[in-house]
């Protein structure tokens, strides 16, 4: 039997696992892609707003050549930390349900890369699974189409095409401003009245100015209502219009999985999806599962970041350590 498996291998669950290490305890680290598989994900040439040092785990220091840490200088970093630290970390490991057995152990059921099952039987559970996998969706036909992506990656492939952009926070606006340079059609598409004030203080004045200029075109109050090959529909103050699209980028946030707390009593609060639990600890309602890094948060994942869910770990481990 496994001590304690950590659902997730992201900062936040390599954090847990370093704590528990450092106490001694025995843990395994599933990830259902590759190591802190998030930061794999955005933006290939994103920046973090956050200094190095606050995003530092596992006692060992993050070092840069800039002020901020770059995307791969974060992906360099955490790897670092896995390998130094050697964790047991099954990668390309996706876990599919958590069973709470009646002597208060779990099974923890997996399907992995080659499409074969396994079964883990562990003391405890630490869900830190982050949110950045499962996009909100807009709802509406043709979201399923080939140009349509919840994603960004890079401007490049996007040169010489007509490019919607849904949303209205950084995210949106940061691929709007980086589509525009890389010779991109941009229009911007939001459902609020005016700017959103959580962009970023020093990008909303150039982001003004490229609206003001006519370089992007932006659409307030404006919701899409179907996506079609080459156009979507808006109804822009309600009038409803036709914006010419090649491609669609629905950038409009994400939000955590809580597939696995479904058949384990996780009680989930309603207005905000939060999962109950003792801050303290890190414990759910539910006795040896925890919730570490961002999933703690429920639907507002703008109150956890790296910088104060890495702190999860080392209450889980004294709680853990007590036992």
């Amino acid at each position: 039997m496994e001590r304690v498996i950590i659902i997730g291998g992201g900062p936040c669950g390599l954090s847990a696992a370093a704590e528990l290490q450092n106490k001694g305890i025995d843990l395994l680290v599933i990830e259902k892609g590759c190591v802190v598989n998030s930061i794999y994900g955005y933006p290939t040439f994103m920046n973090f707003f956050s200094t190095p040092e606050l995003l530092e785990i596992a006692d060992i220091p993050f070092v840069v050549t800039g002020e901020k840490p770059t995307r791969q200088e974060a992906l360099t970093y955490y790897r670092e930390v896995a390998q130094r630290r050697k964790f047991r970390l099954h990668s390309y490991e996706q876990v599919d349900a958590v069973e709470r057995r009646e002597d208060g152990t779990f099974t923890v059921h997996t399907t992995k890369r080659d499409g074969s099952r396994a079964d883990y039987a562990t003391r405890f559970v630490i869900v830190a699974t982050g949110y950045f996998d499962n996009p909100n969706l807009l709802d509406v036909p043709g979201e399923e189409l080939a140009h349509v992506s919840h994603y960004y990656k890079e401007a490049h492939p996007y040169q010489g095409m007509k490019v919607a952009v849904i949303g209205g926070k950084n995210s949106s606006v940061d691929a709007a401003m980086d589509l525009y340079r890389a010779g991109a059609d941009v229009t911007w598409i939001y459902r609020g009245e005016t700017y959103s004030s959580s962009i970023k203080a020093w990008v909303l004045p150039v982001f003004e100015s490229m609206v003001n200029k006519e370089w992007i075109k932006a659409m307030f109050n404006t919701t899409v209502t179907r996506i079609e090959e080459g156009y979507i529909m808006v109804s822009e103050n309600g009038e409803e219009k036709t914006v010419e699209a090649d491609a669609v980028l629905a950038l409009t946030g994400y939000h955590p999985d809580r597939s696995l707390f479904g058949g384990l009593g996780v009680e989930v609060r309603a207005e905000t999806g939060e999962p109950e639990h003792n801050p303290e600890t890190m414990e759910t309602n539910v006795p040896g599962l925890f919730v570490a890094g961002v999933i703690a948060a429920g639907n507002n994942a703008n109150v956890i970041f790296i910088e104060n869910g890495r702190f999860h770990g080392g209450l889980i481990a004294e709680e853990i350590a007590k036992r």
